[in-house]
């Protein structure tokens, strides 16, 4: 089963362009990718820019309309994922637990969809992109 953990740094939302963590949160972070990775679990990891540096686009009546960050209504944006492959909800939650956040940061923990967790007709229509649909395991 794939999850994506969301790190959601209160905050981060007005950051400035630039803005970057302290040398001391990235050195656990990086140690924590590190038993992620050694555990067999890390599928992918990145640390994301603050919106100031971001755009948003939206689709009223499905056209697109683009606007640049900052967003003045955000309440709370994303600095950063990883996907960790790992046999259950309970084992994401443990790994996510394991994170060395700081009093600001809040882990969202979401199990990515599967091909086979859509109807059969959803499948169908998707069935021409294989391409998408395959996942390199890792094992966990």
């Amino acid at each position: 089963m794939r999850f994506m953990l969301l790190m959601i740094p209160h905050g981060y939302e007005s950051a400035a362009p630039g803005t970057s963590p302290d040398v001391e949160a990235v050195s656990a972070m990086m140690a924590y990718n590190e038993s992620l990775q050694k555990a067999g679990v890390l599928v992918s990891c990145d640390g994301l820019h603050p919106p100031s540096m971001g755009a948003r686009v939206s689709f009223r009546n499905r056209k697109p309309k683009v606007v640049d960050g900052p967003f003045a209504e955000a309440k709370e944006v994303l600095g950063g994922f990883w996907i960790i492959d790992v046999p259950s909800r309970a084992a994401a939650i443990e790994w996510a637990s394991r994170c060395p956040g700081g009093d600001n940061e809040v882990i969202e923990v979401r199990q990515i969809q599967e091909m086979e967790d859509f109807p059969a007709d959803v499948q169908a229509v998707a069935s021409e992109f294989t391409s998408m649909q395959t996942v390199k395991k890792t094992g966990a």
